[in-house]
């Protein structure tokens, strides 16, 4: 809200938007570079990968979805991709322990209510479940971040991480690719 008292719905759009308009920037490339194979730079691929374009209508459809019913929408998962990006819905949900990936980095934005984050400190117990994936009861030394609508947090790769929804909460989730595994 602006100092009126009046929401400004322009905000709240650029808000829901923001992340998916980054998250296209790792996809859309000018494709006019790369108009023949040799006119690719070097490690650059002749014919990159299609762009993927969400439009608002379609966002606001799926936050309504996934606010109906709880859950995850995948919004972009395509091979070729560097990265992953989901929106989430959840209500009155509690992990059951702290996790940690060696290959991926987290990107949060609320949408929506509100969450608590569980963040680093040291992790005690648990098991790598998959290569570069650990699970665990604990970390010691974690930081308490709560996140409210229009907040991001950004998680490292390695970082231990646990999320407790006490009320509701919408969020997308990108996850960008680090040495080439997921």
């Amino acid at each position: 809200m602006n100092p009126s008292g009046i929401e400004n719905p322009g905000r709240r759009n650029f808000l829901r938007t923001a992340p998916v308009a980054a998250a296209a920037g790792f996809a859309l490339a000018d494709t006019s570079m790369f108009a023949s194979p040799t006119a690719a730079p070097t490690g650059m691929p002749s014919h990159p990968a299609k762009f993927q374009h969400i439009t608002a209508e379609q966002i606001e459809h799926d936050i309504q979805q996934t606010e109906t019913r709880p859950g995850n929408i995948n919004l972009v998962v395509k091979k070729g991709t560097s990265f992953s990006m989901s929106l989430t819905s959840e209500k009155r949900n509690s992990a059951p322990g702290f996790e940690a990936h060696a290959h991926r980095d987290h990107i949060f934005q609320i949408l929506e209510g509100s969450t608590e984050y569980e963040v680093g400190g040291t992790p005690k117990g648990g098991q790598m479940i998959a290569p570069g994936e650990w699970r665990g009861p604990e970390s010691v030394g974690a930081i308490r971040v709560t996140l409210r609508k229009g907040d991001r947090l950004v998680i490292p790769r390695g970082t231990p991480h646990k999320r407790t929804t006490l009320k509701s909460v919408t969020f997308t989730l990108i996850a960008p690719e680090c040495d080439g595994v997921s």
